[in-house]
């Protein structure tokens, strides 16, 4: 397959020269030593941890599997699978894991290096011929490397893949005609599209579709037996775990799953805990199967998982990271530090769902947490809970940090809107009779977006997005109600036409 088919100071010279070998060593090698882990209590303790977060979020549901080296100590589900039902969350509850799928991604193309098929540093289009960046400097140079370490400059444009009519192929096509947003090799900019372009390389030089690469290559020899790649898969499974989101009185309330277009390189994987404890050693053993079989070589397992762009580590990073000192991303990984030790994580976050996979190389532990409440951090607290009990560090209630977090930035929110309300005046009128805005807007990445006119009301659509839009002020309109509700939509207005209309993302859309 080729192209862009997508199959589913002043220092002696020794002294610098060491001080630059500790500065290069993986992040996975901090640390002080392992605390031994009492396996018999754990179960306990891990319940207790996960029933209080389940109470203190008020989260339907809960999976938990935590390993040792090769060994799983906790294996756990508590709460429920949909409110007001009675069917429990299992071990072998099916959840998304969202963006946790990169970590798939890199460790194929860590498999396709060992088979010297490519190399890490390869220019992409040696394995991808039709693909190009906007920057003619960043399109010489970019190289597999580059696109699976968020370090292209190429920005996330998520409403590209999210709930788009279009197939990924397209995705890909519209996000490379966009400007960069970031200094190539100079900026942290996270991009789920790059990673639908690493699945296309691992398919041309694997010579077969990702899903059946990632199924034969690691959930086989690991048996994850569960393992489903697509919304359609995961309608035959009956044992799944169904989404909820916090509605604006705080109560929690049904919410309708992401249905996807089929399988996806940067987050389509579906599977239970027990499938992930597999996933955790296999790491935590660099790179074998249970049998012994290597599946990837250690050194290129670990290249995934050694920091390749730095993340900057500003007040909300902070927040969300208040005890540690640096954070970088690997190829399907973000590396910080914790009280001392490396960790190794990665979230995944879809509609309705969250995931937190962990490792912590040097104490020979994993986690991974999954949770069907919507954009909630309630898998970050339950971890740290974890980490500080299993490598006996001063304790926090995380559960109270990052409900903090989640409620300042609602308040943040709702104050936005408040301002952008007080500054509402209907008593401007527009520019022009509505008629005069309404026609079809083109945008290079983004294409077309119509407006049209329904019951004297303007109506922006764009992608499977429809939004009915209220006057604000002038030329400028509102979004009622739908996922954009609240966003402004701007019309450039020359002479007796709107000419320009400033709308998804901020971007610029032009009449023809």
């Amino acid at each position: 397959m080729g192209g862009f088919t997508f199959q589913a100071a002043n220092m002696t010279q020794p002294v610098l020269v060491a001080l630059c070998l500790c500065l290069l060593a993986p992040v996975t090698s901090w640390g002080r030593e392992p605390v031994p882990l009492p396996d018999s209590q754990w179960p306990g303790i891990a319940e207790q941890v996960v029933a209080r977060s389940l109470r203190d979020w008020k989260a339907p549901g809960v999976a938990i599997v935590i390993v040792q080296g090769d060994r799983t100590i906790v294996l756990k589900g508590l709460g429920v699978r949909s409110l007001g039902q009675d069917a429990p969350i299992t071990p072998d509850t099916m959840f998304p894991i969202a963006s946790c799928t990169k970590a798939f991604t890199s460790a194929l193309l860590a498999r396709l290096v060992d088979q010297r098929k490519l190399q890490w540093d390869d220019p992409v289009r040696k394995h991808a011929p039709t693909f190009r960046l906007s920057d003619p400097h960043a399109d010489a140079l970019v190289t597999v490397r580059d696109i699976v370490s968020h370090r292209t400059g190429v920005a996330g444009h998520d409403l590209l893949w999210y709930r788009a009519p279009w197939d990924l192929n397209e995705t890909v096509r519209r996000t490379l005609r966009l400007p960069l947003e970031a200094p190539f090799r100079a900026g942290y900019r996270y991009s789920s599209t790059m990673f639908l372009v690493a699945g296309r390389i691992a398919e041309n030089r694997g010579e077969a579709h990702w899903d059946q690469l990632i199924r034969e290559q690691f959930c086989e020899p690991l048996g994850m037996k569960s393992v489903v790649f697509s919304t359609a898969e995961m309608a035959t499974i009956a044992d799944q775990a169904h989404g909820h989101r916090r509605a604006s009185d705080g109560t929690i309330v049904a919410m309708p799953a992401y249905e996807d277009r089929g399988p996806n390189p940067s987050g389509s994987i579906r599977a239970s805990v027990r499938d992930l404890a597999a996933w955790l050693k296999f790491h935590l053993s660099g790179g074998l199967a249970p049998d012994g079989t290597r599946l990837v070589s250690e050194a290129n397992l670990l290249e995934t998982r050694t920091p390749q762009t730095i993340m900057k580590l500003g007040a909300a990073a902070q927040a969300v990271y208040p005890v540690s000192n640096q954070i970088s991303y690997g190829m399907g990984w973000v590396l910080y530090d914790y009280h001392g030790y490396g960790v190794t994580a990665h979230g995944g976050m879809i509609d309705c769902f969250r995931t937190q996979i962990t490792l912590v190389p040097r104490a020979h532990i994993g986690i991974a947490v999954v949770n069907n409440l919507h954009q909630s951090m309630m898998n970050a607290a339950i971890t740290n809970t974890i980490l500080d009990r299993i490598l006996d560090l001063p304790t926090r209630d995380w559960n109270r940090h990052y409900l903090g977090i989640e409620q300042a930035e609602r308040d943040e929110k709702r104050h936005a809107r408040e301002r952008q309300d007080a500054a509402r005046n209907p008593d401007q009128p527009p520019s022009l009779p509505l008629t005069a805005y309404t026609g079809s807007y083109e945008h290079p990445a983004y294409g077309t977006g119509t407006v049209s006119l329904s019951d004297n009301q303007l109506i922006w659509k764009w992608s499977s997005f429809r939004c009915p839009l209220r006057h604000h002020h002038g030329d400028v309109f509102e979004v009622e109600g739908g996922y954009c509700d609240g966003d402004l939509i701007t019309f450039q207005v020359i002479g007796r036409r709107a000419v320009r209309v400033q709308a998804v993302e901020q971007m610029i859309f032009t009449r023809p």
